[in-house]
C-alpha cells in the first residue's frame, strides 16, 4: 500500500500557544485537502523551545495542554505527529516542580496512541545542556523513568507506535530532535526503534540554524536511514527564538531520506511549506516529487539568516525604524546597508557624526553611501560638544570632606577616545532615535567583541547586534554580496573595503596611518580559536602550535602570516597575552551589558558561550613553555 506523508514546516512562535494552535490546525486542513494519512508537525509545535522560565508558568502550562486537545480533535481522518508539553502532575522534577516533558504526540481519528511509555505520548530521551540548551533544567526523560518503572533495558520504553491506515498497521518510529544526534549519546534510539520493528522513522525538531549545519545533519541522517534501512521523515520549524541574548534563526530545511541514506527532497529554508512524499509499505522505500534545494556557500547562508532574523527580530519587537551611526568603515556600512534592505529607505535614519579627527575620506564615503541607498542622511559635528566636555572635566574640583582638600582630574588622551565614542552613541545615536522612533544599531563585530574593542554606553550599545556573530572577514563578504547580489550596484563605495580600518578617535588612529590594533587576518582566525574551538583551546595550545610551525594549519589564518607579524616568539606571546588577557578580563563584562546578537556560529557571545568574570587563566604547561622559550 502507499500512503502520504508530510512534514509541515510551519512558524512557530515561542510563548504563544494559541497562534502556534491556529497554524497547526491550518495545516492539518492542508494536508487533509491534499488527501495527507501521516502529517508531521515540528518539536514543541504549541510552546514553542525557547522560553526560559516560562516553563515553569502553571497557567501557561495548562493552557499548552488545553491548545494541544484542540489539535487531537482535528484529527479525524488524519495521523498526526506534534511536538507539545507534557506534564505528568502525580510527579514532580529534582527542583520539585511538576515533572515535564518534551514529548511528541501522535492522534489519530481524535484519539492518541502509545509507544513504549505508559503515557499516551514520546518523550525525548536525549535532553541537550550544551550552547544554548538548559533542557535538563526543565524536562524529565526516558533515561531518567529507567529506574522508576523498573524495566529490563530502555528498549522496553523505546517502541514503535502502531497507527492503522486503511486497515493496514504501520510501525512509525517517532523521535524528537536531539534524539537523532546520537554520536555522543550512551542511547541510539533511531537504532532501538529499528530493533523494535519500526518500519519508518519520524524526526520532529525544533534545531536552530548555525552555519554549515546542515551539511551535517545530513550525513548524519543520511547514515542513520541507510544503517536502519528504514526511510526517514526531519520536519523542523522556521521562525525565531531566543534566550535573552542571543536571537536565534530556525531554518527548517525540513527534508526526506530514503532507506539507502538519500536525501529525496527538502523544503526550502526560512519559509513554511508542506513537503509531501510517498511511503510504499510494501518495498519499504519513500519517495518524492518535491525538489533538493542547493546548498548555499557561507556568504548566502549569512545573508539569508540575518536577512531573516533581522526582519523577525525587529517585527516581534515592534520596531519599524532604525537609527545607524554611519562611520564610512565597513562594519556600519554593512549594518547600514542591510537594515534599508530590510525596512526601506524611508524608514532608516543614518548619521555621521565626526569630531576633528574623521577623515574627509571617510566622511565622504558616509555620504556616498547614504546618497546611493536613497536613505535619510545627517552630519552632527560633535567636536564643540567634545571640547567643553573635556574643559568642564578638566576644571571640576573634587573636595574630599575627611582631609578639606581638593584636586582636579586631567583627560588623558585614552580617556578623550572613550569620551567621543560614548558622545556619539549615548547622546547622539541614542538622542536622534528617540526623536527618528524606533530602535538604534549596534555596529559592533566578533572580532572587536572579542577583546573588548568597544566602549562602554558607547558603540556597544543598541537594541541588537546584527553583525556580532560575524568575523571582519566576513563583514568584508556580506559587503560584496550585499553589492553584487542584494542591491545590483555598489551601494558600498569600493573604497571601504579598501582603506584601513579605524576608530578614527585621535590623530595616530586615522584611516592613513595607525588603524586599528587588530590585524583582522591574523587576529580573526586566533579570536574565532578562542571562541569557537570546540574542546576550548587556549594559550597552551597556541604557544605549542607556534613552536611546532602547524598554527596557521590549526586556526585557518593565510599560510606565512605568523613569520610576517612575529619576528621572534616573544613578540608573539606578548601579541597572545595582550589579546587573552582582554578576552578574559574586561571583555567580559562589556559582552555581558552588549546587546543580543544574531547568533549564526558554532558559538555566538552572550548565553551560548556561557562565561564568568573571572580573569586570565595561564596552565601550568604554558607557563613551562614561555620560560622556557624565553631563556
Amino acid at each position: 500500500m502507499k500512503i502520504t506523508v508530510a512534514c509541515a514546516q510551519v512558524r512557530v512562535q515561542p510563548g504563544r500557544p494559541e497562534v502556534n494552535t491556529r497554524k497547526a490546525l491550518e495545516y492539518i486542513e492542508k494536508a487533509k485537502a491534499e488527501q495527507v494519512d501521516i502529517l508531521l508537525l515540528p518539536e514543541q509545535m504549541l510552546p514553542g523551545y525557547l522560553l526560559g522560565d516560562l516553563w515553569e508558568q502553571k497557567a501557561f502550562l495548562k493552557d499548552c495542554e488545553s491548545y494541544g486537545k484542540d489539535l487531537i480533535a482535528a484529527t479525524d481522518g488524519i495521523c498526526v505527529i506534534f511536538g507539545n508539553i507534557a506534564l505528568d502532575p502525580d510527579h514532580v522534577n529534582e527542583d520539585g516542580r511538576i515533572r515535564k516533558y518534551n514529548a511528541a504526540f501522535i492522534a489519530q481519528n481524535g484519539k492518541l496512541l502509545r509507544g513504549g511509555l505508559p503515557y499516551p505520548f514520546i518523550s525525548k530521551t536525549a535532553l541537550p545542556d550544551y550552547r544554548e540548551f538548559d533542557d535538563s533544567r526543565y524536562f524529565h526523560s526516558i533515561a531518567k523513568l529507567l529506574p522508576e518503572l523498573h524495566p529490563d533495558t530502555i528498549e522496553d520504553l523505546v517502541r514503535p507506535v502502531e497507527v492503522t491506515i486503511r486497515g493496514e498497521k504501520i510501525k512509525l518510529g517517532v523521535f524528537i530532535c536531539e534524539d537523532g544526534w546520537t554520536e555522543n549519546y550512551y542511547y541510539n534510539v533511531p537504532a532501538l526503534l529499528c530493533k523494535n520493528g519500526a518500519q519508518l522513522l519520524c524526526n520532529i525538531s525544533c534545531s536552530p540554524f548555525t552555519l554549515q549545519k546542515n551539511r551535517k545533519r545530513n550525513e548524519l541522517f543520511s547514515a542513520q536511514a541507510k544503517k536502519c534501512d528504514l526511510p526517514l521523515l526531519y520536519c523542523n520549524c522556521i521562525g525565531i527564538q531566543n534566550n535573552g541574548k542571543d536571537v536565534f534563526t530556525f531554518d527548517g530545511c525540513s527534508c526526506f531520506y530514503d532507506k539507502d541514506g538519500s536525501l529525496l527532497a527538502d523544503a526550502p529554508a526560512f519559509e513554511e511549506a508542506l513537503l509531501t512524499g510517498t511511503f510504499d509499505t510494501r518495498t519499504g522505500h519513500l519517495s518524492s516529487k518535491a525538489p533538493v534545494h542547493p546548498m548555499l556557500n557561507e556568504t548566502e547562508e549569512i545573508f539569508t539568516s540575518l536577512n531573516y532574523g533581522g526582519r523577525e527580530f525587529l517585527k516581534q519587537l515592534g520596531i519599524h525604524k532604525m537609527t545607524i551611526g554611519l562611520s564610512g568603515g565597513i562594519d556600519s556600512a554593512v549594518t547600514a546597508a542591510f537594515y534599508v534592505h530590510i525596512l526601506g529607505p524611508e524608514n532608516v535614519l543614518l548619521l555621521n557624526i565626526p569630531s576633528q579627527y574623521n577623515s574627509d575620506v571617510t566622511k565622504n564615503l558616509a555620504r556616498r553611501m547614504a546618497e546611493s541607498l536613497g536613505t535619510n542622511y545627517a552630519v552632527v559635528p560633535i567636536q564643540e560638544i567634545i571640547d567643553k566636555t573635556v574643559e568642564q572635566f578638566n576644571s571640576t574640583r573634587i573636595h574630599n570632606f575627611a582631609t578639606g582638600k581638593e584636586q582636579t582630574l586631567q583627560v588623558s588622551p585614552f580617556a578623550l577616545e572613550n569620551i567621543q565614542a560614548r558622545d556619539r552613541g549615548a547622546r547622539v545615536i541614542a538622542g536622534m532615535a528617540s526623536l527618528w522612533g524606533g530602535g538604534f544599531s549596534c555596529n559592533s563585530n566578533k572580532s572587536e567583541m572579542t577583546v573588548g574593542y568597544a566602549t562602554f554606553y558607547g558603540d556597544i550599545a543598541g537594541v541588537a547586534a546584527l553583525i556580532g556573530d560575524l568575523w571582519k572577514h566576513q563583514v568584508y563578504a556580506l559587503g560584496r554580496y550585499l553589492n553584487e547580489a542584494v542591491y545590483h550596484k555598489e551601494v558600498i563605495p569600493e573604497e571601504v573595503f579598501t582603506i584601513k580600518p579605524s576608530a578614527e578617535l585621535s590623530a595616530s588612529q586615522t584611516v592613513g596611518k595607525g588603524g586599528d590594533p587588530i590585524i583582522y587576518p591574523y587576529h580573526d582566525y586566533l579570536f574565532r580559536a578562542f571562541i569557537e574551538s570546540w574542546y576550548k583551546d587556549a594559550p597552551e595550545e597556541y604557544l605549542s602550535w607556534y613552536l611546532q610551525h602547524t598554527l596557521e594549519e590549526h586556526i585557518g589564518c593565510e599560510r606565512g602570516l605568523v613569520d610576517q607579524l612575529f619576528p621572534d616568539a616573544a613578540s608573539f606571546i606578548n601579541d597572545l597575552e595582550r589579546w587573552w588577557n582582554l578576552f578574559c578580563g574586561l571583555s567580559v563584562a562589556k559582552r555581558i551589558q552588549a546587546p543580543p546578537i544574531l547568533a549564526i556560529s558554532k558559538r555566538a557571545y552572550g548565553y551560548d558561550h556561557r562565561e564568568s568574570q573571572l580573569g586570565p587563566y595561564y596552565s601550568r604547561r604554558y607557563l613551562e613553555m614561555k620560560a622556557n622559550v624565553l631563556k
